[in-house]
């Protein structure tokens, strides 16, 4: 296997909303390259990128997938993620191991959530991006009216760098307006492509936006624009140099147009990749708690766990991105993680499922692991005495959860087991045991996130759950002062058991908790048995009295009692606090507290009214709003009962 240094590899992170062609144009990228013989669909369950049972059924991708090709002496790295929200930890994990995004944009729907989303995901870890106009052979569909959409929402870095010479069904030519060409592709999907001359109709409008990229670019650096208004223009080399430097550093956006299913526009695409978009080596080094690695061979090892795969008559795959060094295979490498060591074995290059062996992977290279013991997700392998720890994945917060039960008795150990597995594969599905609610809490990105991860529970491991509405965790309070006695006196003919407590309660301030206080005078208790009141008060607030939750935000203190020389000891005073608090908490104005969330939703304008009256709804109280671009951000405080499923609910109304 042919084995590419960084200056010839190209990580490409493939996101969009869901339906924008993302697989599609993976699939034509695969079939340019060669390295399939056909170009797959995802209605007919036949893509390399979505391979899974799940996938193909739901026609929608589910899991990041990892391919690869070559083109032009380069080696293409493509991170298929999925472009729907209940799988964004892919998204996440994904962006970790690209060193650019190709954002994908459905030509016939324009910019939805999902666009906006992966734009902001990109910001977030700094990626650079181009934008792809996909489904250009639409009837109906538009280049111009996309690109400005985009314009208007993302702001005026944006640059066309390829468009098509026309739009809809006859659509077979695009425009290279860098290099002032045009390509016409065959009619037929084959990708044949025939270079021309820009047709006489369209050459103004190409030197128009030329001109305006010229612009772009010598505004994107001091020097280059000095140079451009002492000579009006500039060279060919400092146009190239100049764009690929405003690309990697995030002062240019292009965007180029494509139809992945008619084959048109893809080798453009990708010689644009190759020739313009960021090699491992350009991207910045990584500094963390005080240590750089750059992106180079001869740098020690260091290399990121961005996701886990567990695959039949392979077990798990540790799908790794060499940020700096050499990975080889047979080399031992230091997780200081979990401050183990690992051996190498296998190191794969993958195409979906399909698996190639290679020795070893550089700096900026993408491959899979097998066997490795002590290695998750996030987690970073390095050179033992050499040790650099990546910056770790922050994954998205759960957004629902469910209470799950086995449907055979017996099988808990086994559903415990196997749901741990599947939260080391994927950590934004979490599980845990809530000793309060006495119920497991499985918690995912949604409802469909949660259904496929309780399938897989029952393909992989056998065992099935039933799912129900997690309890709530309410409180117990009281609202005005009040006394009692409680007297625990028992003779049974030997030593008996005595003890009198009298108790006074009051509430304290929301969020203040539990308070005790000894007021005893005069030794009518002896100091010795006032820990056991104190104990006796706690364990009943544990417990609760109105109706079995804690009691919270209370002030108990012990102000008289009696005590006898022989039958008082510290259970008596203990039974004997208990007693009194209970009748004192029943006329002190006892009441339930439910526990309420504070929500933000993040929510485009055209939404909002039908949001907040949905909010309203579940008993919310909204405390404000605040513009962010085209989205409004509502803050409001609802019930927990009120939110149960309320992200599929969302979802519904914001079309996503």
């Amino acid at each position: 296997m042919k084995v590419f240094n960084s200056e010839q590899i190209r990580n490409i992170g493939v996101g969009g909303h869901s339906g924008s062609g993302k697989t599609s144009l993976v699939e034509t990228m695969l079939f340019a390259m060669g390295e399939t013989t056909r170009i797959g669909a995802t209605e007919q369950g036949n893509t390399i990128s979505d391979y899974n049972e799940d996938e193909i059924e739901r026609q929608v991708s589910i899991n990041t997938s990892i391919l690869h090709g070559e083109w032009k002496q380069t080696k293409l790295n493509m991170i298929d993620t999925p472009g729907f929200s209940d799988f964004y930890g892919d998204v996440v994990s994904g962006m970790r191991a690209a060193d650019f995004m190709m954002i994908v944009v459905s030509a016939a729907d324009g910019v939805q959530v999902g666009t906006e989303r992966v734009r902001q995901m990109a910001d977030r870890y700094h990626l650079p991006r181009f934008y792809v106009i996909n489904k250009l052979d639409r009837e109906n569909v538009d280049f111009d009216s996309v690109y400005k959409e985009l314009r208007d929402r993302f702001g005026k870095k944006l640059a066309i760098a390829q468009f098509p010479a026309e739009s809809g069904p006859n659509f077979t030519t695009v425009i290279d307006v860098i290099k002032q060409k045009a390509y016409k592709y065959a009619h037929d999907k084959s990708g044949k492509v025939t270079e021309e001359a820009v047709p006489g109709n369209l050459q103004a409008q190409v030197d128009k936006i030329r001109n305006e990229l010229i612009e772009t670019v010598a505004e994107s650096d001091d020097a280059l624009l000095e140079t451009y208004f002492e000579a009006g223009e500039l060279t060919e080399a400092q146009l190239l140099e100049g764009f690929k430097n405003a690309i990697n550093r995030q002062m240019i956006v292009p965007v180029v147009g494509t139809s992945a299913t008619a084959n048109v526009g893809v080798h453009s695409l990708m010689d644009f990749v190759v020739d313009y978009m960021p090699d491992p080596t350009r991207r910045p080094a990584i500094e963390h708690d005080g240590a750089t690695r750059a992106p180079s061979d001869s740098e020690p090892l260091s290399a990121l766990v961005f996701k886990t795969v567990s695959e039949a008559h392979v077990g798990e795959l540790s799908l790794v991105k060499v940020f700096s060094g050499i990975l080889k295979s047979g080399d031992e490498v230091y997780n200081p993680d979990s401050s183990k060591s690992e051996r190498i074995g296998q190191i794969f290059l993958l195409n979906g499922k399909n698996k190639k062996n290679i020795d070893q992977l550089h700096a900026g290279d993408i491959g899979a692991l097998v066997k490795l013991k002590s290695t998750h997700t996030g987690n970073t392998l390095c050179q033992k005495g050499k040790e650099f720890e990546l910056p770790a994945i922050e994954f998205p917060e759960p957004l629902i959860s469910v209470a799950v039960v086995a449907k055979a008795k017996g099988d808990e150990d086994k559903i415990g087991s196997g749901l741990h597995t599947l939260h080391e594969e994927d950590p934004t599905f979490l599980v845990r045991y809530d000793g309060e609610l006495k119920q497991t809490i499985a918690s995912g990105q949604g409802e469909l996130h949660l259904d496929i991860i309780f399938k897989r529970l029952k393909q992989r491991f056998h065992v099935e759950v039933d799912t129900e509405k997690p309890n709530i965790p309410f409180r117990e309070t009281i609202r005005k002062k009040a006394e009692a006695q409680g007297k625990f006196k028992k003779q049974t003919g030997g030593r008996g058991q005595y003890g009198d407590a009298h108790l006074r309660i009051e509430p304290l301030p929301r969020g203040e908790g539990f308070e005790f206080s000894d007021e005893i005078t005069g030794g009518v208790i002896p100091g010795k048995f006032i820990p056991a009141v104190e104990k006796g008060a706690i364990e009943t607030c544990e417990k609760g009295v109105l109706a079995g939750f804690p009691v919270v935000d209370i002030k108990v203190a012990v102000f008289y009692g009696s005590y006898h020389n022989v039958d008082s000891s510290e259970m008596a005073f203990k039974v004997a606090s208990s007693m009194a608090l209970k009748k004192a908490f029943m006329d002190a104005s006892p009441i339930l507290l439910e526990p309420i969330y504070t929500l933000q939703v993040k929510v485009p304008e055209d939404y909002m009214g039908d949001v907040m009256g949905d909010i309203s709804s579940r008993r919310g109280k909204i405390s404000g709003m605040d513009a962010d671009g085209r989205f409004q951000v509502i803050n409001a405080k609802v019930p927990l009962a009120e939110l149960y499923k309320y992200s599929n609910t969302l979802r519904s109304m914001t079309q996503g």
